[in-house]
């Protein structure tokens, strides 16, 4: 089993707003984005409510950051959920996770935060 470091994180979805294209909610793709969790940005895009509040934090995400987080609607989540990678997910970094994590107070992450109990690394 590999440790997931966004499970204790959640850092990004409390500070940066999510919008995407309208056209990812469920009034228009089946197993789309909750309607009822999306707010209007303009005629184009729309974002997962709180996200774009101040300071933001996604109604879809539950627990404390920074301890133990998970998103409510996992399986539905927007393509810039989908589509925001941790850092050294896939040995590469990511400078916008570096970010959030570090705005929580949280240190960034490093190639070794994605090691299993067993000391394997995690699988591509």
């Amino acid at each position: 089993m590999v440790f997931n470091p966004c499970l204790s994180c959640g850092a990004c979805c409390a500070l940066f707003r999510a919008s995407f294209y309208w056209a990812e909610t469920s009034e228009f793709t089946p197993g789309g984005v909750p309607a009822e969790l999306i707010v209007k940005i303009n005629d184009f895009f729309v974002a997962m409510k709180g996200s774009e509040k101040t300071p933001p934090r996604c109604d879809c995400l539950s627990g404390e950051i920074g301890h133990r987080v998970c998103c409510t609607i996992y399986e539905n989540r927007s393509s810039i959920c989908r589509e925001f990678k941790p850092a050294w997910e896939n040995n590469e970094p990511s400078p916008r996770c570096d970010e959030a994590r570090i705005k929580w107070g949280l240190n960034p992450l490093t190639p070794d935060s994605w090691v299993s109990p067993e000391g394997f690394p995690k699988a591509a």
